[in-house]
């Protein structure tokens, strides 16, 4: 009777919907039914009874019962009945009776899901209703293996809800998780250990899985219990042991990883790893040449690297601590280990190796600290040394073109072997650089022959050590004359030994690379630049096979010539005859695979510009090259822009609007060869580049693709105000009255730099065209953040956000250059409407860094116009809507002074009064006290009124103490601080004041007193 009530109970039909196949409609119900019984106050108990008498057979429902449960236990015990709560406790302990029963265990994902809802019991119920709850779960399982599984899968969930440092937790969690492990080790851990040890006994033989689940439950646990509760004979011998036993060695290994690893005394920690390893090398693990298990081979590096880092660390403290004995004794100890480190370190199997590479770097660390090193450590560094260089070479199976998960891997191993040999470098660089000359040396007397990765991996050390031995500004070849000699030697070798023409694309790679990284050998030895060019530039380079080594010459021939372009003279008309067609616009339709992609070409561009601008050639002669550079470029835009409007197909007019904003970018990036000594003008190419602008400028008013056209123009106008100053005046104008027509709230923000960077570097040359654009402008962007928008649309809501930034710091820019003009000429109407704008962001969007902005706005505006001769009417506006502005920001809920961001906001708020207070304090008041605090009344601000008009007997400190103490009092402000503020303001302390006015904000009466208001 009792199943079937239960069945009625139970929705059937949502209950189908749980299974992953299906039909929609049966899942959504099952959702809606999970949802009732998670928020009903007791239909889950009928989960429980389920769950307790094993009514149902799906595993599906099952699960879905445990995952109702689960949602009581987290988010609703502390509001069930104590009935229900040991109904919870019932239907757990007779689940788990069941399994002992059940011919076949659950499946994984149920016994999972049990073994979370088991420990959030316990952690919901262990300090104070459930004691004795591991007492009832070992009492009831005792050696049963359904029972076992579950019981140590549940303490793996436990230890992930209470130990695990991984998961982040609340202050209030971590105190209870605190108590908890405090309470298990005064009552149950013992019992715990002790069950563990049977376990492992137990079941060694018949059930491998167990003994695994078990030993990982040691190593989980064993890093904040009594550690004599597992580091005694009996439990390592056990241990030890199962390091024999295939199955189980991989698991044992970690576990005594994991007690390896356990904080404790330096003298204890180097005893316990010493007998470790004592047991392990007569038990046969050291002999790693006769082991073929490379997956227990890992684990066991892994276990060597911890004992090796637990001696250094032991090591460093007992020398910390002045235990001179001891601490050479645990230094034999860790150069006793060296053999077996170099073992691991060389191995095949990278994996193997890399988990040895951090016992090796602390060694080499101790090593370093050493005053002398002796006959065997200097022996050691060597091994290491050649160790580090054979595994750095790559294997035949790295596929360098299409490279995956395995090459990656080998690269981030790669990283690993470069820090040891950055560590070998200080610890004995003569050693390293001898080391590497000899490798190198050998490799380059027969490289024709020698299989790619040795020659890759000998250049390679050349260029290591570029880092490994490292120069002030890359000087290797000036100073040391041992070191200097070796690398110009080696130098030397490189670039003249045809290596070079090594048709594998790592050996390519490498040797420019290296060329780059010693560019300034070639100062020293000019004579060898012709031929590297030639290398730069033929089919061992820009010309390559491989469009991975085209692509990374183009940037490193960039460097090159940046570096070398005094030498280069001679090559320069020559040099870019040869890269001529690399210089070409690949128009989409070409149909033909160009060797560079654009970015590669933004490269080979600005070297062409670099070799032109520094030649020695007359300025006439580098106007004619640098036109003959760019006039292709301004031809082709020409006839692709005139292409673009009668194109139907968006793609194809996405890709020639690509095209186009290629050719502009590839101009502009020629500009960057110019300097402060040589500028666009001593060059001669003022012209070019006005042709450039007269080309590119059209493209603005193109209807069709106009935001990539109009974002490669104005990158080009950001670099024509740099480059050709007064000269790009004229084409300003025209170009702001296209950029302003439908324009989007990214072309508003990314025009409006723009604009600032004229204002900032012409000044008053552009006051003019600044008054005439500055009200179109304010009002597209007034009417794009005007438009309309979704709630939850956090893209636009972000973009409007960044337009109102980019806004006030275009008004800052105007007022901090002082052009009062600009701001003044607009009209009444309009200045009011903008000064409004300003009142606005400072006071009611919680943006700190625009309020920022808007603060520092009206501080320079009452500095220009709040004096005697300032503009009529801005005296009023400061006291009706300034002085305000700088009292209800600050008690807007969202004003958080524990955010950096509106601290400084904060500070230029005290700096706008302090303005005020300079520029008003000696002038008759256009109100008088009762008007100024109508005002306040007016914004719902009394407190803050009552103060603002004591604020205006400043030059009278007592009347103002009386005042506030009879008129402020509803602020309930401390009377000292009265003091303290009214006396900053009449001293010139202005970090006075601004530490005054934070701690005035920041008590908390003056907002729960007041409130907030909401905005002006």
């Amino acid at each position: 009777m009792a199943c079937q009530s239960i069945a009625a109970i139970m929705d059937e039909q949502a209950l189908l919907g749980l299974n992953p196949n299906a039909d929609a409609c049966y899942r959504q119900r099952a959702m809606v039914y999970f949802e009732q019984l998670k928020e009903s106050q007791d239909a889950w108990e009928v989960c429980a009874e389920a769950l307790a008498k094993g009514i149902y057979s799906d595993d599906h429902v099952k699960f879905f019962c445990f995952q109702v449960l689960e949602h009581q236990i987290k988010y609703r015990h502390a509001s069930l009945s104590a009935v229900q709560q040991q109904l919870i406790r019932e239907t757990l302990m007779k689940w788990l009776q069941c399994q002992l029963m059940n011919a076949q265990p659950e499946k994984p994902f149920i016994r999972n899901k049990a073994a979370q809802v088991f420990a959030l019991t316990f952690v919901m119920e262990y300090l104070t209703l459930w004691p004795k709850f591991f007492f009832d779960i070992l009492s009831l399982v005792g050696l049963n293996p359904h029972g076992v599984d579950v019981y140590l899968r549940t303490l793996m969930a436990i230890d992930a809800e209470v130990v695990d440092r991984d998961i982040l937790h609340s202050s209030e969690e971590t105190r209870r998780n605190t108590l908890i492990k405090d309470l298990m080790r005064e009552q149950c851990i013992p019992s715990l250990v002790e069950s563990w040890f049977q376990i492992l006994r137990a079941y060694q033989q018949s059930h491998p899985e167990l003994t695994c689940q078990c030993l990982e439950v040691v190593g989980a646990y064993v890093s904040w219990i009594e550690l004599n509760l597992i580091a005694n004979d009996r439990f390592v011998n056990l241990l030890l042991s199962q390091m024999s036993v295939e199955e189980l060695r991989e698991e044992a290994c970690d576990c005594l990883f994991e007690i390896v690893n356990k904080g404790m005394d330096p003298v204890d920690k180097t005893k316990l790893v010493e007998s470790l390893c004592q047991v392990l090398q007569s038990a046969g693990f050291f002999n790693v040449a006769q082991e073929e298990d490379v997956d227990f081979l890992a684990k066991f590096s892994r276990l060597v690297n911890g004992m090796g880092q637990s001696l250094v660390l032991s090591w460093t403290k007992l020398v910390k601590a002045g235990n001179v004995k001891v601490a050479a004794e645990t230094l034999q100890a860790v150069e006793a280990k060296v053999p077996l480190l170099l073992q691991l370190l060389v191995h095949e199997d990278d994996d193997i190796s890399a988990n040895i590479v951090a016992f090796c770097y602390d060694y080499l660390h101790v090593l370093k600290q050493l005053p002398q090193l002796t006959d065997q450590q200097k022996t050691n560094i060597e091994a290491i040394m050649l160790a580090v260089i054979k595994k750095l070479t790559y294997d035949d199976e790295y596929n360098f073109e299409n490279e995956g998960e395995d090459e990656a891997m080998f690269v981030e191993y790669r990283k690993q072997l470069k820090m040891l040999l950055d560590r070998l470098a200080q610890v004995s660089p003569d050693l390293l650089l001898q080391a590497v000359r000899r490798v190198f040396s050998n490799t380059m007397l027969n490289w024709q022959t020698t299989p790619f990765m040795e020659v890759e991996v000998g250049i390679r050390l050349l260029y290591m050590l570029g880092e490994a031995l490292p120069a002030s500004h890359g000087a290797h070849f000036s100073g040391d004359n041992a070191k200097t000699s070796a690398l110009q030697d080696m130098m030397r070798t490189l670039v003249s030994s045809g290596v070079s023409g090594y048709q594998h694309t790592s050996v390519a790679l490498e040797f420019f690379e290296t060329v780059v990284r010693y560019d300034k050998f070639f100062l020293v030895e000019p004579q060898h630049i012709p031929n590297v060019l030639m290398a730069f530039l033929d089919h061992r380079g820009l010309r390559h096979s491989s469009p991975k080594v085209r692509s990374r010459v183009a940037y490193l021939f960039s460097r090159f010539v940046k570096t070398l372009h005094k030498h280069m003279n001679a090559f320069i008309e020559d040099i870019l005859t040869r890269i001529q067609d690399l210089l070409e616009l690949a128009p989409p339709e070409n149909g033909f695979p160009a060797l560079l992609t654009s970015d590669d070409q933004l490269f080979m561009f600005e070297t062409a510009g670099v070799l032109i601008v520094n030649g020695e050639s007359p300025a006439e002669r580098k106007q004619a090259l640098m036109r003959s550079l760019l006039t292709p470029l301004t031809e082709a835009f020409r006839l692709l822009l005139a292409k673009l409007p009668r194109e139907a197909e968006e793609e194809r007019q996405a890709a020639l609007a690509d095209c186009l904003s290629h050719a502009v970018g590839f101009a502009s990036r020629t500009s960057k060869a110019f300097s402060n000594k040589q500028t666009v003008k001593t060059c001669g190419c003022t012209e070019v580049y006005r042709d450039c602008l007269q080309a590119f400028l059209p493209a603005l008013s193109c209807p069709v693709q106009r935001g990539s056209l109009r974002s490669a123009v104005r990158s080009f106008l950001h670099r024509m105000i740099i480059c050709l100053e007064e000269e790009v005046l004229p084409f300003i104008p025209a170009a702001s009255e296209h950029m302003l027509k439908d324009c989007e709230a990214k072309d508003l923000q990314e025009f409006i730099p723009l604009i600032s960077q004229i204002t900032a570097k012409f000044k008053g040359q552009v006051s003019p065209f600044l008054q005439q654009v500055f009200m179109p402008l304010v009002l597209a962007i007034f009417e794009v953040l005007g438009r309309p928008a979704e709630d939850n649309d956090q893209a636009a809501a972000l973009e409007k956000q960044m337009l109102r930034r980019s806004y006030f710091t275009f008004i800052q820019t105007i007022a901090s250059s002082g052009m009062n003009e600009v701001m003044a000429g607009q009209g009444v109407e309009n200045i009011e409407r903008v000064l409004f704008t300003i009142i606005q962001g400072a006071v009611d969007f919680p943006d700190p860094i625009a309020q920022k902005t808007c603060f520092i706005i009206l501080s320079k505006l009452v500095e220009l116009w709040g004096g005697k001769d300032g503009m009529v009417g801005f005296p009023d506006f400061i006291y009706k809507h300034i002085v305000p502005a700088c009292f209800l920001a600050p008690l807007k809920p969202t004003f958080d002074l524990t955010d950096a961001q509106t601290v400084l906001t904060l500070s230029e708020c005290a700096l706008t009064l302090k303005m005020i207070h300079l520029k008003r304090v000696r002038l008759t008041f256009p109100l008088n006290a009762t008007a100024f605090a109508t005002v306040m009344w007016e914004h719902d601000c009394f407190s803050w009124g009552a103060y603002a008009k004591t604020s205006l007997c400043l030059r009278d400190p007592n009347s103002f103490s009386t005042y506030s103490r009879n008129t402020y009092l509803p602020c309930k402000c401390h009377q000292k601080l009265h003091r303290n503020y009214v006396k900053c303001w009449n001293s010139q302390m202005l970090r006075s004041s601004k530490a005054t006015l934070r701690h005035f904000f920041s008590e908390p009466n003056y907002k729960k007193e007041t409130g907030s208001s909401e905005g002006l």
